[in-house]
């Protein structure tokens, strides 16, 4: 009985580690792009998708979901839940990917989970992972 509270114990403990890791995002999207960032575009091309998605299942399947549509196991949890990247490449354009990966997201409006990126993954990684976002146009 002690060993299955303990167990249960840890996965609360890592549950609750993961949850705070992943990045949820507004359900509603804005294309407010600051100035630092407004206007970028992807510098790699398409063709960075494919380093890309081995940097979104890494860092980013948890709560967006391995298709993207914010389904992941860990951004359920969140609130607001994880962002639905397949609706939200329609509406906006690279420098906002950019810059909410880079800054992410518990600023206003957005008040979400989402950490930002800008420490954990260089510039051309940031680009890879907006590359493979808009293949799921």
């Amino acid at each position: 009985m002690k060993k299955t509270f303990y167990v249960l114990l840890a996965i609360s403990i890592f549950s609750a580690i993961a949850l705070s890791a992943c990045g949820g995002g507004s359900t509603s999207d804005t294309s407010t792009v600051p100035a630092p960032y407004a206007g970028k575009t992807n510098p790699l091309g398409a063709d960075a998708a494919i380093a890309g998605k081995s940097i979104y299942d890494v860092q980013c399947a948890s709560c967006h979901g391995s298709g993207g549509l914010g389904d992941g196991p860990a951004g359920q949890a969140l609130t607001p839940p994880a962002a639905n990247l397949v609706e939200s490449v329609s509406k906006n354009a690279d420098d906002y990917f950019y810059y909410r990966i880079a800054e992410g997201g518990t600023m206003d409006p957005y008040n979400s989970s989402m950490p930002p990126y800008k420490n954990v993954l260089s510039e051309d990684e940031i680009w890879q992972v907006v590359a493979y976002i808009n293949t799921f146009k």
